[in-house]
């Protein structure tokens, strides 16, 4: 069982090979893949953290698409002075799927 620890869209997530996940929106390349760097990675019995053999790790993943996340709507409101503010927002996301871990 061979799994690793990545840090994609702002955090870690654990993934194997052929796992779908949804991260912020990142940037592919031109064949449609994308490389994430792993901080941990699990061969079986071994356990890899060192900087220096991590930074031979690559976990290479193909984006499945580009999508937007639910609508977040923020509201300001401020008692006796008449102040309201509404604002929304959606985050660009991008769905993923690890292809390779070496």
């Amino acid at each position: 069982m061979v799994f690793a620890v990545v840090r994609a869209g702002g955090r870690q997530e654990k993934v194997e090979v052929g796992t779908v996940l949804t991260t912020n929106r990142v940037v592919a390349d031109k064949k449609g893949n994308v490389t994430l760097p792993a901080v941990l990675l699990v061969d079986g019995e071994t356990i890899t953290s060192d900087a220096e053999k991590l930074a031979k790790v690559t976990v290479t993943a193909e984006v499945l698409n580009d999508l937007r996340g639910p609508k977040i709507v923020i509201q300001k409101y401020k008692n006796k002075t008449g102040y309201k503010k509404r604002q929304g927002h959606r985050q660009e996301l991008t769905r993923i799927k690890i292809t390779d871990i070496k």
